[in-house]
């Protein structure tokens, strides 16, 4: 197939799918084409769509590409669509760095850290599919383990979990979360086109918040 119709049929494609798609769903719909020359058609792509200031971008996000908005037009696209960024509160903020830096983990686990009840917290979490339950653990009572999820992942604008910020880049999106309630945060918002290109680094622990009660931790699963 020609390069440039290929690449325009991955255009159409990644626009229509609206989420990331994995190189090998996208290679599935061509039977003529080789998976390396798909991926490397998408790499030519993103640097193309890059280099030309274009308003889309082709980033690799939570094991696949997908179409996104630069994140320095998230303001202009949040004023046309009279939406506010989603918003995660202190405690699934804590929860949810906890389980990303720890995982697989226990809510009892959880709960140590915390030195709060998380039950609620976790419940939260998982309705937003931002977390999910990947078993027990091979412990008395088999309590329940949870790991992040691909939507954590797409959230945040990680490729993968070696992405994860530093304690200080978390330090910063927690600052932030603590002043959501007084208006927008600019620059540093949950939200998927402002999060997005955290530069790699290794993953560190969180370090043990203080103990802290707010309403999501009224609630007890």
């Amino acid at each position: 197939m020609e390069e440039e119709r290929l690449k325009s049929i991955l255009a159409s494609l990644l626009f229509a799918a609206g989420e990331p798609v994995s190189i090998a769903r996208l290679a599935a719909v061509f039977d003529d084409v080789p998976r390396a020359t798909v991926q490397k058609a998408l790499a030519e792509m993103a640097s193309q769509y890059a280099a030309e200031n274009r308003g889309i971008v082709i980033d690799e996000v939570a094991g696949g590409y997908q179409m996104r908005t630069p994140k320095d037009h998230a303001g202009y696209v949040r004023k046309l669509l009279a939406a506010r960024p989603p918003r995660l509160s202190r405690p699934l903020m804590e929860t949810v760095a906890i389980i990303a830096y720890r995982q697989p983990i226990t809510r009892p686990e959880i709960e140590q850290l915390r030195g709060v009840d998380t039950g609620g917290v976790i419940e939260t979490l998982l309705e937003k599919r931002l977390v999910k339950i990947a078993g027990r653990k091979e412990a008395p009572g088999r309590p329940i383990i949870y790991e992040t999820t691909a939507e954590f992942l797409e959230l945040f604008g990680l490729k993968d979990l070696e992405g994860l910020p530093d304690l200080s880049e978390f330090r910063e999106i927690e600052r932030a979360v603590e002043q959501a309630n007084t208006g927008p945060v600019e620059g540093i918002e949950t939200h998927p086109e402002d999060t997005a290109g955290n530069p790699p680094a290794p993953a560190e622990e969180p370090a043990e918040p203080a103990p802290e009660k707010s309403d999501d931790d009224k609630t007890s699963h």
